[in-house]
């Protein structure tokens, strides 16, 4: 069996091309629309990667981000951010949260801006988990 990805993202087309990436290299995909059910999916299916969009419904990329990185059981996933939003904008929505008293976060390891080409996309998911 391979490795297993969870894809967040509010966007049906943007996750049936992600899974589609996912499948044709051998990882097992995993789909959540929103923050909170990718949340919940993570604790119950502890991937091996999370691809998360930024903006979304029910709880933002943003804050599943920062509630990843600063939960202690959870803050070894590997995340893949994967937005219209710039990097430079994200990092500085963390800055923001970090300077209203919330937890600093690390910067994201693997980032990319959409629209993304299917072998860039693979190549970043190689790189993260193998």
């Amino acid at each position: 069996m391979g490795k297993r990805v969870l894809v967040v993202d509010d966007d049906p087309d943007v996750r049936l091309f992600t899974t589609t990436v996912l499948e044709e290299n051998g990882y097992v995909p995993l789909e959540a629309e929103n923050g909170e059910d990718g949340l919940q999916m993570i604790r119950a299916e502890q991937p091996d990667l999370v691809i998360l969009d930024v903006l979304m419904p029910r709880q933002s990329g943003i804050r599943l981000y920062r509630e990843l990185k600063s939960h202690a059981q959870l803050k070894n996933v590997k995340v893949l951010i994967v937005s219209g939003i710039t990097q430079k904008a994200f990092l500085r929505s963390q800055q923001a949260l970090t300077e209203f008293g919330a937890t600093p976060v690390p910067e994201p390891e693997f980032y990319l801006e959409k629209p993304v080409e299917a072998d860039v996309l693979a190549d970043h998911i190689k790189k993260a988990i193998g």
